[in-house]
């Protein structure tokens, strides 16, 4: 079962793994990542018959969807942007 959440998890959320990885615009993709997130939502929240349910849902995917590109994001344009320095210079 472990094995399975993990498999779904990466199928999903994991950038490289998604038809979504052809679309080289990061701001692009993570958009059509929010809008099927809410699509999500709504479904669900039309399944339980709470529009409650739906608001609450709404915010929580914006936080996780958006934390995770960003921390995404961030690492890569670290990757891309390392010399290798691993001490701090300031302004030079």
């Amino acid at each position: 079962m472990k094995q399975f959440i993990n498999d779904s998890w990466s199928g999903i959320m994991i950038r490289d793994n998604t038809p979504l990885k052809h679309i080289s615009n990061l701001m692009v993709r993570h958009m059509i990542f929010q809008i099927l997130a809410w699509m999500w939502c709504i479904i669900f929240s039309a399944a339980l018959g709470s529009f409650l349910v739906f608001g609450i849902s709404l915010i929580a995917h914006v936080l996780l969807i958006s934390g995770i590109v960003i921390t995404m994001s961030t690492f890569q344009v670290a990757k891309r942007t390392s010399r290798g320095d691993t001490e701090y210079r300031g302004s030079e």
